[in-house]
């Protein structure tokens, strides 16, 4: 299929996606406290190529250089995070004016290039010192996000419409929390039902601080959907992938909408109950403007005879059927067209947007030219699906590549590059990938670009 910008409508939000520990770097400038990044990064073992994100993209010092990029790639949309230890070093309390004043002049820079600022307030930076204190896991942590959200809106809700509260629970929560594979590097099933729970709360109360600042703003959140396929069509494969899709993906959507947790599917959820108080069920509830549903795998599910877990992912790399990423996964565009189906079901009202979607491959470099075809090829086939979930009457009113550029991809260091641009991260030269020029083309209709 041949696409134009046209096909998605006029009103189809096109945008890039970065987040602030992966890209700002200046870990320690300006007043900045740390996260729990920053310490965790310092743990032997714990990153891939013993990386961290000190400096990263230098995006602190280099974001206009960058903004123009959006600008000039014809995209309209940058969705960037703010640091919460930039903005409140002790994690509540004492502001530190020049971080704020910082997203100001990002959010500045965005409008001064028509390129519309989409601002997510949580992705997995929290401040260290509130870690020291429980972090998610101590019921507090609603209390010190509600205040963090508000500091945040009441500078930048006068020229930033679109909000997203948190970036994929499931992924902070289940790599922080349970497997220990992310900051802050707990594992611990009491401490991972709590803080999901706790999650879940702040959730409702960062949306009531920014609606309390205006009633004009657009508040969302994003979730990471990851389609189940079970390994098998009897009833004992269909329990498993059910109860594995209750725990990887229900559980950080229906609290919010109502739903309660889904227990009875996913028996590991049983404990989160020593966390619910009177009254939780209310304040839990978000009548949310837009979803973000952030896709990048299927996992085949494997039935096990664990009562408590019925089903285990079970991850296969069949290079015969599929194409396999950096990170180990495989590309299978149509799961994207499954995840957004999935979060239309709960309401066909709810507006959707793709606020992250990409793939880490090997690039090629000739010439000062970076080619990646492979990259070009999945953006093609995933967009492919989005038009069929709008042909479907699934409301998707836009799409967020992930990423700008290459940046720190966590625990796998910087070895995986997401990026439409390529980041030598040694002198920070940025080059215009073939897949960056492919957007270009396709929303600029740039003859220059084919």
């Amino acid at each position: 299929m041949v696409l134009s910008r046209e096909q998605f409508g006029d009103d189809f939000t096109w945008g890039v996606a970065h987040a602030s520990y992966q890209v700002e770097g200046a870990w320690n400038e300006d007043g900045k406290g740390e996260s729990i990044w920053d310490t965790f990064t310092r743990r032997r073992g714990k990153i891939r190529d013993r990386s961290d994100g000190t400096v990263a993209c230098d995006f602190y010092h280099r974001y206009s250089e960058d903004t123009r990029l959006v600008a000039d790639l014809g995209f309209g949309a940058q969705r960037f995070s703010i640091s919460w230890p930039r903005v409140l070093p002790e994690g509540t309390g004492r502001v530190n004016q020049k971080g704020l004043d910082f997203y100001r002049r990002v959010v500045d820079e965005c409008l001064a290039a028509d390129v519309e600022p989409w601002v997510t307030l949580y992705h997995w930076d929290l401040p260290e010192v509130l870690q020291q204190r429980g972090g998610w896991a101590n019921r507090d942590v609603v209390g010190w996000f509600g205040e963090y959200v508000d500091v945040v809106a009441a500078a930048l809700a006068d020229r930033v419409e679109h909000w997203m509260v948190f970036n994929e629970p499931c992924s902070f929560l289940l790599g922080g929390y349970l497997s220990g594979v992310h900051a802050p590097g707990v594992r611990s099933l009491r401490k991972f039902l709590g803080a999901t729970h706790h999650t879940n709360l702040s959730q409702a109360a960062g949306a009531a601080a920014l609606r309390a600042r205006s009633s004009d703003l657009q508040v969302g959140t994003t979730h990471i959907i990851t389609p189940m396929v079970p390994s098998g069509t009897s009833e004992r494969h269909l329990r498993a992938a059910a109860s594995i899709d209750a725990f990887a993906n229900r559980v950080y959507i229906e609290p919010n909408l109502g739903l309660g947790y889904p227990v009875d599917d996913a028996p590991l959820l049983r404990g989160v109950d020593r966390w619910v108080r009177p009254g939780d069920d209310s304040a839990i509830r978000v009548d949310w403007d837009f979803v973000g549903v952030q896709y990048y795998q299927r996992l085949p599910v494997h039935a096990v005879p664990i009562p408590l877990l019925r089903g285990v992912p079970w991850p296969r790399r069949d290079h015969r059927s599929y194409d396999i990423t950096a990170m180990g996964w495989e590309v299978q565009p149509e799961g994207l067209y499954d995840a957004l189906a999935k979060v239309h079901a709960y309401d066909p009202d709810l507006r959707l947007f793709v606020t992250e979607n990409g793939v880490a491959v090997p690039d090629r470099i000739e010439d000062g030219q970076v080619h990646d075809p492979r990259r070009i090829d999945f953006y093609r086939r995933h967009l492919e699906q989005v038009l069929r979930a709008q042909s479907d009457g699934i409301g998707v009113d836009g799409y967020f590549c992930w990423s700008l550029m290459d940046n720190f991809e966590w625990a796998e260091g910087y070895v995986p590059r997401f990026g439409l641009v390529r980041v030598d991260f040694d002198t920070q030269q940025r080059t215009v990938k073939d897949s960056g020029r492919w957007f270009e083309q396709l929303l600029t209709a740039n003859p220059t670009a084919r």
